[in-house]
């Protein structure tokens, strides 16, 4: 494997399509039904098929990740669960190949909180599989108390935006020769609540929880700006786990607002959209919600911040991406 000094790539235009999921992913218990025309459901259905295609999805375990697994899985693809907890993804996995009688479904483990751990997932996949057409960076974290990685970077930043970052590097040429080919990053509504810290990009001079959060999700929005080919989603407020680390008014806050949320079934459809419409291989941009267009805000589209994150980026990993 070449080292990650010598290993160049650039996104060519036309080559790739670029998909940013944008969700509020908070919790993982109540599924309904999944019918046209629910209130904020967003939902979609369709009979595409992914015969000989391989989908890699992180954090697949679970919630939203695991959701969207099941229903490429029924769809005949090749689907591989890049997650921290094998434990958890050979579990998720069983319960996949049983409701969809896909037994082309495999496990792979990935700790997105450490680089190298993310290393030995890409090399392992470049090796073993001849194609990836769809990469959908599902996993994340939310407002967690402070920590940091295994490389030091302040956790959500680091797990949410500069893992994938890593991991769409490393395997952004198996992608390229696969197109078409699709890449998919989930990102928040809370993107809002907060801004790039050029100076602090680890929250060590001054932590709050829900800005580091927002920090990490804007992130996700500007590093996908700098690819060639994006078009940038989100599925609307969705109950998953990811809650555990909020405190009790946000909790409280949360039990108000929750009737008007969407399950785990209804928020993965954006997902799926993005993944398998065929009218998306001539999209060379945009932005979806509820499986429509949609915009995102000022600070997502600034592209000098955008052009500095990335640089960031690439020197905190010791990267070149041209």
């Amino acid at each position: 494997m070449a080292s990650l000094e010598k290993a160049r790539t650039r996104c060519m235009s036309g080559e790739v399509q670029y998909y940013h999921k944008e969700t509020e992913e908070l919790r993982e218990k109540e599924r309904s039904t999944t019918e046209k025309g629910a209130i904020l459901c967003g939902q979609w259905s369709s009979s595409e098929r992914l015969d000989g295609k391989t989908v890699i999805i992180t954090g697949a375990n679970a919630g939203i990740g695991k959701e969207t697994a099941m229903d490429l899985a029924k769809r005949g693809g090749r689907i591989i669960l890049a997650c921290r907890d094998l434990g958890r993804a050979e579990a998720a996995q069983r319960e996949i190949i049983e409701k969809s009688g896909n037994t082309n479904i495999v496990t792979r483990k990935m700790d997105l909180s450490d680089t190298k751990s993310i290393r030995e997932f890409a090399e392992l996949i470049n090796r073993e599989e001849k194609q990836v057409n769809i990469l959908i960076n599902n996993a994340g974290i939310m407002m967690c108390p402070y920590s940091k990685t295994a490389d030091g970077f302040e956790m959500q930043f680091g797990v949410n935006h500069l893992g994938h970052f890593l991991l769409t590097f490393l395997l952004i040429d198996l992608i390229k020769r696969s197109r078409p080919a699709r890449i998919i990053n989930l990102s928040s509504m809370a993107h809002k609540w907060g801004w790039i810290q050029l100076e602090d990009i680890n929250s060590e001079r001054s932590y709050h929880s829900r800005r580091a959060y927002g920090q990490s999700k804007l992130a996700n929005i500007l590093s996908i700006r700098s690819l060639a080919k994006r078009l940038k989603v989100h599925p609307g407020i969705v109950r998953t786990e990811l809650k555990r680390h909020m405190n009790l008014a946000l909790l409280m806050s949360w039990k108000i607002v929750r009737p008007f949320t969407k399950t785990i079934v209804q928020g993965a459809q954006t997902s799926i959209y993005c993944a398998v419409e065929p009218e998306l291989e001539t999209e060379s941009g945009g932005y979806y919600s509820d499986c429509k267009p949609s915009s995102c805000t000022r600070a997502a589209r600034d592209d000098e911040m955008a052009q500095k994150l990335w640089e960031l980026s690439c020197q905190m990993l010791g990267i070149t991406w041209d």
